[in-house]
């Protein structure tokens, strides 16, 4: 009886250490996507950055939300990668060399200055 209370304290105290250092966090950010190509192409490369553990791009809102590892990456960091994918990430510009070899599609509308995205 008491091996099987030490082995239940074992595993209770692995499973609520476990549980601490997976700490997720979410962050929402607004970016300038446009398409189901740009849904694509944004989360495909959140899927590569170090500490996240998932994005999901709603066309609708133009509006990411990612599952991340706050002790492995930040939301700065995150927009950061969505800018150099071409994208607007709430207030951080897009590249501008990557929003210029964007597909057509994936430009904002009446964006006069495509290779000047803002």
């Amino acid at each position: 009886m008491k091996k099987i209370s030490l082995i239940l304290m074992i595993l209770t105290s692995l499973i609520f250490c476990s549980n601490s250092f997976g700490q997720t966090e979410e962050v929402k950010i607004k970016t300038s996507a446009q398409c189901g190509m740009c849904k694509d192409r944004i989360e495909k490369t959140l899927s590569y950055e170090r500490g996240i553990v998932s994005s999901t791009l709603d066309i609708t809102t133009k509006e990411v939300t990612v599952i991340y590892k706050p002790k492995k990456t930040n939301p700065d960091k995150i927009r950061i990668a969505i800018s150099k994918v071409g994208y607007k990430a709430d207030d951080l510009k897009a590249d501008s060399i990557a929003y210029k070899n964007l597909p057509a599609c994936c430009k904002i509308p009446g964006d006069g200055k495509k290779s000047e995205h803002h």
